[in-house]
């Protein structure tokens, strides 16, 4: 299986929302339960897919030139969008997706490794990723783990008013 990384073109922005779907259908299926109500409903008002096919099409609408696919001859199966902070030194996976009938196929681990050559190019010095610590996300923290993330301790806490 040869997968290229390309950057996005426009065109396919309809592969990419599909697959993120899902790809993420499961992992919000995973995390409602463990997730407190009022959180879950205040994100997700309309619904999860709603706010991820928004989100990703803001994304590849306003900041394509930070996209890259990956293909598997002309078919999208993963995708990776970047951030750059200079002032701390630190790029950021902000959001990557693959495609459900490909996990498992080292395509999360391609995309991880292009974007830490992309970062580095850019003269910075380290790369972030954030995730869900709900059920739903434990494919990804061991992905991201098998790629040398480190866990940074954070706690996020919400109140309901």
């Amino acid at each position: 299986m040869e997968i290229r990384i390309e950057r996005f073109k426009a065109d396919q922005e309809t592969q990419i929302v599909q697959l993120s779907l899902r790809a993420w259908g499961p992992v919000f299926d995973a995390m409602r339960p463990v997730v407190q109500p009022y959180v879950y409903d205040n994100f997700f008002p309309d619904g999860w897919a709603v706010r991820q096919r928004s989100d990703v099409e803001r994304i590849l609408q306003q900041d394509a030139d930070n996209v890259w696919v990956a293909l598997l001859e002309d078919t999208v199966v993963g995708w990776v969008g970047l951030a750059f902070h200079s002032l701390d030194q630190m790029g950021e996976v902000r959001i990557m997706a693959v495609d459900p009938t490909f996990h498992r196929r080292g395509i999360a681990a391609a995309l991880l490794q292009f974007s830490f050559d992309i970062i580095k190019q850019r003269g910075l010095k380290m790369v972030m990723v954030e995730t869900g610590d709900d059920p739903g996300h434990a494919a990804a923290r061991a992905a991201y783990e098998r790629a040398g993330f480190v866990r940074w301790p954070v706690a996020r806490y919400f109140r309901q008013l």
